[in-house]
Order: structure tokens, then sequence, then C-alpha cells
């Protein structure tokens, strides 16, 4: 890691301006025409530029995990990244300094929980804790992949519920808000006492496969409990619906068992959130060209891409794995052609403008 790895930024509203604008002019003072030009003067600022709002400061700042996407959503907004200094003691502690004002600021913390899962989420902690005394407005914490979410329930005698957990640690850190993307388990949102605001990854997949226009396609879910998922994603593509019906025997290992519904020369699409050893999408693929379709695409919102995920991938008889930039992909990833990674940017971009401007996000569902 570059130690000096850091990105100037400047505030989009300068205290002084704001002064200034907010004296000039009366708000008693404006009548008939003037009261319309006011109005008029105001609407630009929902366009997207750096310059969102009048009366408070908006900053973006990442961590390390995956500092590419943070980059991207500030070009987005309009927001110069943040300029921090992340460093790391010869045992690997870590030592976050900020090197700019951010009193008062609407602050956006960009850090998925990624591989490695720990150290980012120390990461993270330590970053809202130096926002928090640096006495920023309001934090928001960004987490495109939430690390420890498949730990949701109590599903064994004597295990901890690990996202649980996270969102006590991240509330206690300092977070006033977050921002999520495809949840493991949607009920996650209940354990945090802060609001969260959801996204799904869909319409930048859903976009991708209308291009495709792939012919007799079915969408399918490789297990029982990703059904809702893949029932939101046929009922966009106004395709049919099939379910795979897995047992899991151990972490990380699962055994197929049937396919529930028709993919008789059909072109199938699995839908899943994460992706990490692959054992359970390849079984898929093979169970489903078993049954007789003609062919298997994939998408997952977050790649993973743990242990042997790679190879066998590349390996499979799999079309095309279509994955998110919520996490960086390992190097050997990259090098394989039927992994292709779409942006999501500028979905979280337009979240936190809406978060920021104080508008709705449920639009960003569509």
């Amino acid at each position: 890691m570059n130690n000096n790895d850091t990105t100037a930024v400047l505030s989009p509203i300068s205290e002084q301006a704001e002064e200034t604008e907010t004296s000039s002019q009366p708000a008693n003072a404006l009548s008939g025409d003037g009261r319309q030009k006011a109005t008029d003067k105001a609407a630009p600022e929902k366009k997207r530029s750096g310059r969102l709002t009048e009366n408070k400061r908006i900053k973006i700042f990442c961590g390390s995990s995956n500092k590419p996407l943070c980059e991207e959503i500030c070009k987005f907004v309009g927001v110069p990244l943040g300029e921090t200094r992340l460093q790391r003691f010869s045992d690997g502690e870590v030592q976050f300094q900020l090197l700019e004002n951010v009193r008062g600021a609407d602050v956006f913390l960009v850090q998925p929980t990624c591989f490695p899962v720990d150290q980012h989420l120390v990461e993270l902690l330590i970053m809202m804790d130096a926002l928090k005394r640096a006495s920023a407005g309001r934090i928001t914490v960004v987490i495109p992949y939430y690390g420890y979410a498949r730990q949701d329930r109590k599903d064994r005698p004597r295990v901890a519920i690990t996202s649980k957990l996270v969102a006590d640690l991240l509330t206690t850190a300092g977070a006033n808000r977050a921002l999520l993307v495809d949840l493991h388990a949607a009920q996650i949102q209940g354990f945090f006492n802060i609001p969260v605001d959801h996204l799904f990854a869909s319409p930048v997949l859903v976009s991708y496969f209308r291009e495709l226009n792939l012919p007799n396609l079915t969408v399918v879910s490789p297990d029982a409990g990703g059904v809702e998922r893949a029932r939101f994603f046929a009922k966009k593509l106004e395709v049919p619906l099939a379910i795979v019906d897995k047992r899991r025997t151990d972490i990380n290992v699962t055994e197929v068992m049937n396919v529930i519904g028709d993919v008789q020369g059909r072109t199938c699409l699995i839908l899943d959130d994460i992706i990490d050893t692959a054992g359970t999408l390849v079984k898929t693929v093979d169970a489903l060209l078993a049954e007789g379709a003609e062919k298997v695409y994939a998408c997952a919102t977050h790649p993973v891409l743990s242990g042997p995920a790679v190879e066998r991938i590349a390996n499979s008889r799999l079309e095309q794995l279509i994955v998110t930039n919520t996490i960086p992909l390992r190097e050997d990833a990259l090098q394989v052609e039927k992994i292709k990674v779409l942006s999501i940017a500028g979905l979280l971009g337009r979240a936190i403008e809406s978060i920021h401007m104080e508008t709705s996000v449920s639009t960003l569902f569509n």
C-alpha cells in the first residue's frame, strides 16, 4: 500500500461564499418578479454538479478497499475525493488522519468490507471515529459490500450473529446513516438503529441483459432463499422463473438436488447476490444443462471469488458471468474473458445526491 496515496479536495461551497449570499438579500425583500427570479436561480442546484446545495458542504472519503469505485462516484457527483493519510505500523495497526476541515460537513465514507474483511472493517471504524472527533455534521457510511452478512441468524446452537454485531460497531463508531447494496438478507436493515438505504444492483444488471436480448430466456434462482430476488428480476425482463433446490452440507459446500421449472431448450440466467467459491454456481450450471438448457449465463452483485472460484469459472460450461464493481476483481479474475464487470458508481452517486439533498431514493429501484 502506498502510504502517500492521497487525493486533494476543495469544498464545493466555501463558507465565505455562503455568508455573502445569505446576507446579500433579506428573505422578506423579495416580491413579485424578484421572488420568481430567486426560484429560477435555485432550480439548477438539483442538477448533478459540485454545487449541490448552498447551505451545507458535501465531502466524500474512501478507505483502501475499493478506491477506483469511489473515484468514479466522485466524478459522477462532481465532488473531488477527500484528502486523507492512511498508514500502518509494522504490526499492521492502522493510523488514519484527515487532511482537511470537515466540521459541519455532510460526509460520505465509501468502504466495502471485502477481503481481507477484518482489516477493511477495522479501517472503516477508525475512519469514522476520526470523522466524528473532527466534528463532521453527518456521517453516512457507504458499504457496497457488507461483510459478515451471511451470518444473520442462529441456524445452529452457540453461533454468533455477526451481521448484527457489525451493525452495532458501525453505529457506535459514529455512523449517522448507512447506504448498503444488495444485502444477503433484507432483514439486516433492522439490525441498525440508524436510517438505512438499501439499494439493489438489479437496475444495472437488467439494463445489460435487455440490451443483450437473449432468446428464450429463463431466470434461475440457485436456491430457495434467492427466489424473491430472482422473481423481481424475471418480472423486469418479462421472462419465466425457475428454481434450483440445493442442500448445503457444510460451509462453502453444497449439493444440487432438483431443478424446479421448465428449462428444456431455453437460455438460463442464474441470479445470485454473492459468488464466493463458485461451487454452487458450477453445480447449478451442470444441473441446468443436464435438464436440457441450451446455454447458461450468470450474474451476481458481489464477486467475492475466493479460493478456487476463478479456476472453477474458467473451466465451467458457463457462457458468461456478469458482476458489478462493489468488490475489486482479483488479478487472475481480470484475465478470464467469461467475467464481465458493470459499474454501479452511477447508482451510488445518485443515492448520495438524494441523501445529501434530502430527496427520495425510491426512484433508484427502477
